[in-house]
């Protein structure tokens, strides 16, 4: 018999919570390894083209080169990643991104890059992008499950955003004080780590998918699941049009304004990890909230994604956009949480990264002409014109989200849809704790 005063081995062991499996873990980790080096990079990127004498239209156009081909090849991403095992498709894309990273860097810091240089690359990496994103997603929600999952969620967002801010506010400095080929050249390396802990990630539990009709069926299967639902394509609606202007105002226009009246990259990086923190804020709240009524808390948060770029509009000292970019960060991680809550509930197992592609491809498909159009805008509106309509736009299609019932009533649920099902689960009766739901 053990004695009272000597603890057992697994006294000693940490306990994790029974939702945080093995899979779980690992794919934390390598979300938070990944996100300290993508998110310098972004700040990076940008400055590397302006270091070059590029002006916001090359800085648009090395973004748009980056989600051109995630929009071009999610769809097929999606159908890979429900075929083959989803670690093998992360693992591939994860070295396609670390190489065209290395790449990139080494012709920052050892040449004068040119214009199409960065944009191969930028495209490169696009593409992996497109492979990994619903093969990440399906991994993600295949690995919790039962009462827990949106707690799960929001834990793995908390440290994934954790290291976005992270990896905003000290590649924002790094490209300060070394430049931004560095900043690129650590972000490769993380690429490299998280390849390497997500190989070790365990898909015995996923039953094998049944032989089908191939690639088409698969996508014309995929689309059935997504359309069918009112909720699902009015959201991704939305958010193809506010991802797209967001996108255009942190890629292009906020770079530019920090050029010209906010002292420069470090700033600005400290003001992207600023939305970070908010988002590390909001996933913290959502451990503990569960709204009831998911989506319709989720979509009330997302107005406050506009005040960034009004703020840029203006432009606000430095001080007053570091809050207006917590206060969005915050919110938005809200919907983000909910979100995946919602599709981990209502989507069946084997048709979650086809269903996530859909997603993807909706929210990204008018990003790469957005940020195209960005400069031209510039010239033709004038800066603060163009901001103050990213602004309304983000109004709009959110008040515009809120009109259909499916996302203002969609409902909290115990369990999961089973695989192949289109059934309701049971309501969840348990209080909320915040006063939306």
């Amino acid at each position: 018999m053990t004695s009272p005063t000597t603890p057992t081995a697994s006294a000693r062991r940490p306990r994790r919570p029974a939702w945080a499996g093995r899979n779980y873990s690992l794919l934390t980790a390598a979300a938070v390894v990944t996100n300290l080096g993508s998110q310098g990079a972004l700040v990076a990127a940008a400055f590397a083209v302006l270091e070059t004498g590029g002006d916001g239209g090359d800085v648009g156009l090395v973004a748009a080169a980056r989600t051109l081909p995630l929009v071009l090849f999610l769809l097929i991403g999606g159908a890979v990643a429900d075929r083959l095992p989803r670690h093998r498709v992360m693992v591939a894309a994860n070295a396609l991104n670390c190489l065209s990273q290395a790449a990139f860097a080494a012709l920052v810091l050892t040449g004068d890059p040119r214009l199409w240089q960065m944009m191969l690359l930028a495209g490169l990496g696009g593409t992996g992008q497109a492979f990994f994103g619903p093969a990440a997603e399906g991994m993600l929600m295949s690995s919790v499950s039962g009462e827990q999952a949106g707690r799960a969620f929001a834990v793995f967002r908390m440290a994934m955003q954790g290291a976005a801010l992270g990896g905003a506010a000290v590649g924002g400095a790094m490209v300060a004080v070394v430049g931004p080929g560095w900043v690129l050249a650590a972000d490769a390396a993380a690429f490299a780590v998280a390849g390497a802990l997500r190989a070790f990630l365990d898909v015995g539990h996923i039953p094998p998918r049944a032989p089908g009709g191939g690639l088409l069926a698969d996508l014309r299967e995929g689309w059935r699941e997504f359309s069918g639902r009112a909720w699902l394509w009015a959201v991704v609606v939305q958010f193809s049009i506010a991802n797209a202007v967001v996108a255009a105002a942190d890629a292009v226009y906020g770079p530019l304004v920090a050029r010209d009246h906010l002292g420069g990259a470090g700033p600005w990086g400290l003001a992207l990890g600023a939305f970070g923190a908010g988002t590390v804020a909001g996933a913290v709240l959502m451990t503990r909230w569960k709204p009831r009524r998911l989506l319709l808390a989720g979509t009330l948060c997302v107005f406050p994604l506009a005040l960034p770029s009004a703020a840029l509009a203006v432009p606000v000292p430095i001080g007053v956009l570091y809050v207006v970019m917590f206060v969005a960060g915050a919110t938005v991680e809200v919907f983000g949480v909910s979100w995946m809550t919602a599709l981990h509930q209502e989507i069946p197992e084997d048709k979650l990264s086809r269903v996530s592609a859909y997603d993807w491809f909706g929210s990204v498909a008018l990003v790469p002409l957005a940020t195209a159009a960005a400069g031209p805008a510039e010239e033709a509106f004038g800066r603060t014109a163009a901001l103050w309509g990213c602004a309304g736009l983000v109004v709009l299609v959110t008040a515009g989200a809120l009109c259909v019932p499916d996302v203002r009533n969609l409902r909290r649920r115990t369990t999961p849809v089973a695989k192949g099902g289109t059934e309701q689960a049971s309501a969840d009766t348990e209080r909320p704790v915040g006063g939306l739901g």
